[in-house]
């Protein structure tokens, strides 16, 4: 799902459901999550087998993936790479650094943002685009794409900056790949493990930053572009970010 939504360079591996949480952990990765509660310890594991398992794929032996600044992943030299998860689902997406500056994943289970949370996260001018979005589209969330969407944002943005980079500080425009949604059936994976909840859309979103962006090699970033989806009972959104 998610990796339909990157470059080809891009190594995804997802998990569905209790997949990969009794995978082994390394011993310092174990004492992080030592004193969490069961989902998080759950949640912990299953992910970073997912990175080992993308890190495979790349040809890297496999290493421990502990949280460093922030909770940003750590990733052997070389590589840039980003996680997710949610309720029954997780991912890993990993990439050669000579291949993407950085990128940045998420995922939510489907459905609206709890009552009050959109106005902490969304701008006005976000809100009255959404808002007629929800008019045109009513099946989609579009409150839960605008957070998943300002995640993915900021996921991309911490490894290029070192930087919190808050909810008010992108302006991201959402919109629709023309022809989609037609698919009623969720047919994919997420949609069999989901129950087929719910039309596929898919789109892209520009994120204008408000503060000043990231230098990759001579050129100062001044947005983020990105895609998204909404395929049976997950909404999923990523920003590659490209050398040149």
């Amino acid at each position: 799902m998610i990796g339909e939504l990157l470059p080809g360079t891009v190594v995804v591996v997802e998990a569905y459901g209790d997949e990969g949480t009794d995978a082994p952990l390394y011993p310092e990765e174990a004492e992080v999550v030592a004193r969490a509660v069961d989902k998080r310890r759950r949640e912990f594991t299953a992910v970073r087998s997912c990175a080992r398992r993308a890190m495979k794929k790349l040809g890297v032996p496999p290493r421990p993936v502990l949280p460093g600044e922030r909770g940003a992943p750590g990733w052997p030299d070389g590589l840039a790479g980003s996680m997710t998860h949610c309720a029954g689902y997780c991912a890993a997406a990993l990439v050669r650094t000579a291949d993407l500056a950085s990128l940045g994943i998420d995922a939510e289970v489907r459905g609206p943002l709890p009552e009050g949370v959109l106005s902490s996260v969304a701008l006005p001018g976000e809100a009255e685009r959404i808002g007629r979005l929800a008019l045109e589209r009513p099946g989609v969330h579009w409150d839960r794409l605008l957070f998943s969407a300002k995640e993915a944002v900021y996921k991309a943005w911490f490894p290029l900056t070192g930087k919190w980079l808050d909810f008010m500080e992108a302006d991201i425009e959402l919109f629709t790949e023309p022809g989609d949604g037609s698919d009623t059936g969720g047919s994919g994976s997420a949609g069999a493990a989901f129950g087929g909840s719910g039309a596929s859309v898919r789109g892209g979103f520009r994120a204008a930053l408000l503060v000043p962006g990231p230098w990759v090699g001579d050129r100062r970033l001044d947005h983020f572009d990105g895609r998204w989806t909404v395929e049976g009972g997950l909404v999923a959104t990523a920003v590659a970010v490209p050398h040149g």
